[in-house]
């Protein structure tokens, strides 16, 4: 069939896709703003020009035939196209608008993110964002977000990553609990300190350290256990024991002189230390709203280290 005869059946063949994903000709009319009659007599035009049955229809439903099924699957395609085509258009223009809907951990949104998307969206002020502040991993097609946000030296192979900073665990203690106890030289040292655990799970007393020659995983005791990074810091200040902590959530205490880091020698292996994995799901055209949301995370984001 040549272009000037296949031109006229483009339309019929999206409105074919309209009818089968919405179920009937009434639904396909309604949302397509026009009358049943109207969809019905596309729909014919397009099996005569074809000159295949692509429907069987009954009074309460619609079903493809099989030569409809193929041609359905070949029509879907092309309307997915067209609308990549669009968003490829959209994509390149100056404005910065639309919905961004972005997942991130809750330690890491609330010290280190807050203040970024408050200034991205002064930055960009017709962009809407929708956070959703979660400590477990979303899929993004499954979740519904178009970004990623996740602490993993391990990141999720299916999807796009932009490595945008690092986070690394503090094992420290306070001034006034080191005057009481002995400083410990040896990850071993631990086990006669008492320790303060995240509690989320029976394996969170085994702290598993490295360094450039060895690794040891040492088993250790406390009183409190905590899976929040701030109330640890504060515990941590208080007294109650060694424990540790995200870089970001150490700093100012460290700053202070309120808490001491330990075993600086050792890198301790726990949950909440890696890479800060930004990561999407791959598309050949990129709204130009996530592309900005990707170049402004890279630029500003600063994990401060505990030895900065």
């Amino acid at each position: 069939m040549d272009t000037n005869k296949l031109m006229p059946l483009l339309s019929d063949m999206a409105i074919l896709v309209t009818v089968v994903e919405q179920g009937n000709f009434s639904k396909a009319a309604k949302k397509l703003g026009v009358t049943p009659s109207a969809v019905s007599r596309q729909i014919s035009r397009l099996e005569d020009a074809l000159g295949i049955k692509l429907l069987q229809r009954t009074t309460r439903q619609l079903a493809l035939t099989e030569s409809g099924k193929i041609t359905f699957d070949y029509c879907k395609q092309m309307v997915e196209s067209a609308e990549k085509a669009v968003n490829a258009s959209r994509s390149v223009t100056s404005t910065v608008s639309g919905l961004l809907r972005v997942a991130a951990p809750k330690s890491l949104a609330n010290q280190v993110l807050r203040p970024l998307f408050v200034e991205f969206l002064k930055c960009y002020p017709d962009i809407q964002l929708h956070l959703k502040v979660t400590d477990r991993i979303l899929d993004p097609i499954h979740d519904g977000v178009d970004f990623l946000i996740h602490i993993n030296d391990y990141p999720i192979e299916a999807l796009v990553n932009v490595n945008i900073g690092r986070v690394e665990q503090v094992l420290c203690a306070s001034p006034d609990f080191l005057a009481k106890h002995a400083l410990p030289t040896h990850p071993d040292d631990l086990k006669a300190l008492p320790c303060i655990c995240l509690g989320e799970n029976m394996t969170d007393n085994r702290w598993r350290f490295s360094n450039e020659n060895h690794k040891t995983t040492v088993e250790v005791t406390g009183s409190y256990l905590l899976n929040h990074s701030e109330m640890r810091r504060d515990a941590i200040e208080q007294g109650f024991g060694i424990g540790s902590l995200p870089d970001y959530t150490a700093q100012q205490g460290l700053e202070a002189g309120r808490l001491i880091p330990l075993l600086k020698d050792w890198q301790l292996q726990c949950s909440y230390h890696g890479d800060i994995c930004l990561q999407y799901v791959q598309s050949k055209y990129m709204p130009n709203k996530n592309r900005m949301f990707i170049d402004f995370m890279k630029q500003k984001l600063r994990v401060i280290k505990s030895d900065s």
